[in-house]
């Protein structure tokens, strides 16, 4: 059985599932910014969850922070907002205001200090500390959320890779979605209760993907791969017929736009990188966007690990059995097709060489084999323009045809300095 059947029926069955839907980024605080945003991580400059990475910073909130698309919702289109739940990993940083700080936008305001907890946390209600324990029964964390919800409407460290801790890591993620799965139920039928159902849309989905043993790689995301970057995206909501499917290319950037449309606002008034996909929820189109970017800075550590110093410099979190979720090299662009001809990713690493990865995802869908070396050189010419393009765009220019979209041109003369084809190495596998 799938986990979140609740979710599927009442969300997914109720309105549209999108079977192609991506986060910009796929750890963390980067993709949470997107949401906020609308934007790619270039231009929010979030770039992994450190308060030295821009994460829910002094910075981030003196540039960001008021135009994200609740500030809007709340300031200019007049809605009342309410948040629960995590928001950014360094929410609550003594550095960055504490739990005092409530971001602008929200009028009810429950707050998670730091990162993801289910026990032994300190929320934020309206800029005052509440600490919980570890008691079951009145502090797990999805519970306590449920019951803000409804006042406000009336890690276990890893000791070895071994496919025995995987698998044990991977039902215990799947029973804390038991408590999802009933939250959203209580939501829709408290809303059904209400008469407010029909006037409600409902959006469900992640901040990003997550790996358990793929590629020997043991638990973490930041990965260039389907799994780290594709997330689920269930919406129901006025206009919106039951039962639908969507292959459209959606990406989180695109969340706030369409929340914004959703309330009338007028998108092109912000400087948000993605498009609303409203219209497409609503009526048929014959025609969409056909890629997205994907990107990453990789993080390492300027000193080597005591536990595995064969290693050298460079990496991060490590496991005992000295396997690396994470380096500098990394840092990543990567462009994610999806059209009627071609469904691809395209990636170049931001290291000495430039090395280059493309995946058939339909003839390939785990991406065993990096097809850059048999692929031609027309192609790589015009993905390596695209994705530079994108890494430089803002606003309206990230919303230009791709390669695969028929309205797209591409002149060679128009390449960027430094960044040719004649730059890229071709590597035939990371696994």
């Amino acid at each position: 059985q799938n986990p979140l059947p609740k979710t599927k029926k009442l969300i997914g069955d109720a309105g549209i599932s999108f079977r192609n839907a991506f986060v910009a980024s796929p750890l963390c605080c980067p993709s949470r910014a997107s949401i906020l945003t609308g934007k790619y991580p270039h231009n929010h400059h979030v770039i992994n969850n450190t308060l030295e990475g821009n994460c829910s910073s002094k910075a981030w909130q003196k540039s960001e922070e008021a135009h994200t698309f609740p500030a809007l919702l709340r300031d200019s289109a007049g809605y009342q907002t309410f948040f629960a739940g995590k928001y950014l990993n360094q929410y609550g940083h003594s550095d960055a205001g504490g739990v005092e700080h409530v971001p602008p936008g929200w009028n009810y305001w429950v707050g998670l200090e730091k990162n993801s907890k289910y026990y032994n946390y300190t929320l934020s209600i309206n800029g005052k500390a509440k600490t919980h324990g570890a008691d079951y029964s009145k502090d797990y964390l999805t519970d306590v959320l449920d019951k803000h919800w409804l006042i406000r409407q009336a890690k276990t460290p890893m000791s070895n890779a071994s496919v025995q801790f995987l698998d044990d890591a991977f039902r215990k993620r799947w029973r804390t979605l038991l408590s999802v799965d009933d939250l959203v139920e209580k939501i829709v039928k408290r809303l059904e209760v209400r008469g407010e159902l029909d006037n409600t849309y409902i959006f469900f989905t992640s901040d990003n993907g997550y790996h358990m043993g793929q590629f020997s790689l043991p638990l973490d995301k930041r990965q260039l791969y389907e799994f780290d970057i594709r997330v689920p995206l269930m919406v129901r909501g006025p206009n919106i017929k039951p039962n639908q499917t969507s292959q459209m290319l959606v990406a989180n950037v695109d969340l706030g736009p369409t929340i914004l449309d959703i309330a009338g606002y007028n998108v092109n008034k912000t400087q948000m990188d993605g498009m609303s996909f409203l219209p497409v929820m609503v009526r048929s189109l014959l025609s969409w966007r056909t890629d997205i970017l994907v990107e990453y800075e990789g993080e390492g550590s300027n000193v080597s690990d005591p536990a595995c110093p064969l290693l050298g410099p460079g990496v991060s979190e490590c496991f005992p059995d000295c396997v690396c979720e994470d380096s500098y090299n990394n840092t990543y662009a990567c462009v994610r097709t999806v059209a009627p001809s071609a469904n691809l990713q395209y990636c170049e690493f931001d290291d000495n060489q430039v090395f280059v990865e493309v995946y058939n995802v339909t003839a390939d869908p785990y991406q065993l084999t990096n097809i850059a070396a048999s692929i031609g050189q027309d192609f790589l010419e015009k993905m390596n323009h695209r994705v530079m393009m994108l890494q430089s765009c803002s606003g309206q220019s990230c919303r230009t045809p791709g390669v695969y979209d028929p309205r797209y041109t591409f002149d060679p003369r128009h390449m960027f300095p430094g960044h040719g084809p004649g730059r890229l190495r071709l590597r035939q596998t990371m696994k």
